[in-house]
């Protein structure tokens, strides 16, 4: 079985990651190419970062 992917830079860490086919990134960068993507480790890191954030200024 052939995976097919696209290999995309990460804007955070700059790191080439791949994009699988199926993926709601690989729709997304077929239909645009000028986006920014993050890799999943950086994804995390700024969700969890967005939500310590959002609970700071709520007390």
């Amino acid at each position: 079985m052939i995976m097919i992917y696209y290999e995309v830079l990460c804007y955070s860490c700059r790191q080439l990651f791949r994009v699988y086919e199926g993926s709601l990134n690989y729709k997304l960068f077929k239909e645009n190419r000028t986006k920014f993507f993050c890799c999943e480790d950086c994804s995390h890191k700024i969700r969890i970062d967005a939500i310590k954030n959002f609970f700071r200024y709520l007390n």
